[in-house]
C-alpha cells in the first residue's frame, strides 16, 4: 500500500491516489467473508460452514467487495494522509475505486486541508476592562438571599399577598367544560413565582381563607395547541395562607449563618468574596474581548467540515449537560420552539469565532517558537489528576501528549497576547444619558464574555431553572397536572 499521487489544490483540498496490493485487498476480502459467512446459505453446507471460494463461485467473485472496501478504506485513507504528512479536517471523500485484473486496488480520494492562517497584530491590542466594583447594594442582595433562605414559615390569618404560599384547590373550564390537566388539590402556589398562566396569581392576591373565586383568564397564544388563546375560567378555593417571617439582620443573625460574631464582620467577608469574584469576572471579560479582537485580525478560509465538526462537539456537550439535568435535547428544543437545524445554525457564528481564536493562537505559538517544557507538562498532568481526583498514571494514559502540548501552547499564547494588551477604562456614564442607552453600552462590552461551552452551560442552567420552576409544584400535590403551567 503506497501513495502514488498527492496533489494540493489552492491549499484547500488535496487529492490522493493510493495503490493497494492484491495481498492487502485479499486480506480484507477474507475478513469480509468471516463477517458474513454465518448469514449465507449454501446447499450442502451448514450455515456458516461454506468455504469462501464456494460462496464466490455461487454468488459472484465480487460478493464480498463492498464489505471489504468498508474494512480497508479507513486504513487506505489514514495511511495516505500520514504518508503525505497532511493536516486535514473532516472525513475523506472517495472519488474513484478501480479494481485490477489481479484483484489489486487503486483508490482516489480528496481531503480538506487544515486552513493556512495569516495573523495580523497580536501584541498591543486594547479592550475595555470592566471595573471590579462592589456596591453596598450588592452586599445587601447577598444578605437578603441568605435572610430569605433562613425565613420561618407560619400560617397567616390575613389576606394573601405576593410572596405568600397559597394552598389552593382549583379546576379550569373552557366553554364550561373541564379540561384535562386543569385540576389540582392542596396545591402549594408561591404567589409571584409566575408558575401559572399570566394573571392567575395576581387574582389570588387579596383572597382570604375559605374564599372561592372564579378567575377569568385567557391562555397565552403560545400555549398548548388545543388551548392556545382560549378564554378559561379557573374556579379556585383558598384553603391556607403561609407567610415567611424573616429573621432580624443583627449580630445574632451573623452568628447563625456564618463564622462571624457581628454583622459588620459578616458584611466585610461578603464584600471580600464579591470583590474577588468581580475581579475574576473582570479579568475574564478583558481576556475574552482581547481574544475576540485577535480572532478578527486573522486572514483564513475555514472549511465547512471544520465548522460542522466543532458544532457537532458542542451539540454533544450540550446534550450531556441536559441529560445531567434529566432532560432530553428534543424536549428542550420543543420548549424553545426550535429544531436541530436552526439550533445548529444559531451556534454557527460563535463556532466560527472560537475556531478563528484557536487558529490564531496556534499560529502565534509557531511564530513565537513556543514549546512547553517538561516541567510544564508534568505540572499539567498533576493539575488534571487533582481536578479529576484520579491517579497520575491514569491521567497520563488518558491524555495524548500532543493534545496536552497543544493545550499548554494555548494557555501560554493567550497569556502572551493578553499580557501585552492595553486595558481601557469603561466609558464614563453621563448623568443625562438614558438608562436604555447605558444598558446597551454595558451589553456591548459583555457580549463576547462567554465562550461556546459557557453558552451551552448557561442554556442548560437556564433549562434546569425552568424545569425546576415548572415541575416543583407537582411534588406539592400528586393530584395536580402540568397543563396549568406556563
Amino acid at each position: 500500500m503506497n501513495v502514488t499521487t498527492c496533489e494540493k489544490k489552492d491549499n484547500k483540498i488535496a487529492e490522493l491516489t493510493v495503490s493497494v496490493t492484491k495481498e492487502e485487498f485479499d486480506k480484507a476480502l477474507n475478513e469480509a467473508y468471516k463477517k458474513n459467512k454465518g448469514q449465507i446459505s449454501v446447499p450442502g453446507f451448514r450455515k456458516g460452514k461454506a468455504p469462501r471460494k464456494i460462496i464466490e463461485n455461487m454468488y459472484g467473485a465480487s460478493v464480498f467487495y463492498n464489505d471489504a472496501l468498508d474494512i480497508i478504506l479507513p486504513t487506505v485513507c489514514g495511511q495516505g494522509i500520514s504518508e503525505s504528512q497532511l493536516r486535514t479536517v473532516g472525513y475523506p471523500k472517495i472519488l474513484d475505486v478501480n479494481f485490477g485484473d489481479d484483484k489489486s486496488l487503486t483508490v482516489k480520494y480528496s481531503v480538506e486541508l487544515y486552513p493556512e492562517v495569516t495573523v495580523g497584530q497580536y501584541k498591543g491590542l486594547s479592550a475595555v476592562k470592566p471595573a471590579a466594583v462592589v456596591e453596598e447594594s450588592n452586599i445587601d442582595s447577598e444578605i437578603a438571599a441568605v435572610q430569605l433562605r433562613n425565613a420561618r414559615i407560619q400560617t397567616a390569618s390575613r389576606p394573601a399577598i405576593n410572596g405568600d404560599t397559597a394552598i389552593i384547590d382549583f379546576e379550569g373550564f373552557v366553554d364550561g367544560v373541564a379540561f384535562e390537566g386543569g385540576k389540582g388539590e392542596d396545591y402549594e402556589l408561591v404567589l409571584g413565582s409566575n408558575s401559572f398562566i399570566p394573571g392567575f396569581e395576581a387574582k389570588i392576591n387579596g383572597m382570604t381563607v375559605d374564599e372561592e373565586r372564579d378567575l377569568d383568564l385567557v391562555f397565552p397564544a403560545d400555549y398548548k395547541e388545543d388551548l392556545a388563546g382560549k378564554p378559561v375560567v379557573f374556579k379556585v378555593k383558598l384553603k391556607e395562607v403561609k407567610e415567611k417571617i424573616l429573621p432580624e439582620l443583627d449580630d445574632e443573625f451573623a452568628k447563625d449563618v456564618s463564622e462571624f460574631d457581628s454583622m459588620a464582620e459578616y458584611r466585610a467577608s461578603i464584600k471580600q468574596k464579591l470583590t474577588e469574584t468581580k475581579q475574576q469576572e473582570s479579568e475574564k471579560a478583558f481576556e475574552d474581548a482581547v481574544l475576540s479582537q485577535l480572532a478578527d485580525n486573522i486572514d483564513c478560509e475555514i472549511p465547512d467540515a471544520m465548522i460542522e465538526e466543532f458544532i457537532d462537539n458542542q451539540m454533544e456537550n450540550f446534550k450531556q449537560q441536559l441529560t445531567s439535568y434529566g432532560m432530553e435535547l428534543d424536549t428542550y428544543l420543543n420548549m424553545m420552539g426550535a429544531n436541530v437545524e436552526n439550533f445548529r445554525e444559531n451556534m454557527r457564528p460563535n463556532a466560527i469565532k472560537q475556531i478563528k481564536t484557536t487558529l490564531a493562537l496556534e499560529k502565534i505559538a509557531v511564530l513565537e517558537g513556543l514549546e512547553p517544557t517538561e516541567e510544564e507538562i508534568e505540572a499539567y498532568y498533576a493539575e488534571m489528576a487533582v481536578k479529576y481526583k484520579v491517579e497520575l498514571k491514569v491521567v497520563k494514559d488518558s491524555i495524548p501528549i500532543e493534545s496536552l502540548k497543544r493545550e499548554l501552547n494555548f494557555r501560554t499564547t493567550s497569556k502572551l497576547v493578553c499580557d501585552s494588551a492595553i486595558a481601557e477604562e469603561p466609558a464614563a456614564e453621563s448623568a443625562e444619558e438614558e438608562p436604555a442607552v447605558k444598558d446597551k453600552k454595558t451589553k456591548k462590552v459583555k457580549a463576547d464574555d462567554k465562550s461556546d461551552n459557557e453558552n451551552a452551560d448557561s442554556s442548560a442552567d437556564g433549562d434546569k431553572k425552568a424545569t425546576s420552576k415548572k415541575t416543583s409544584p407537582k411534588k406539592a400535590s400528586q393530584k395536580s397536572d402540568d397543563a396549568h403551567l406556563e
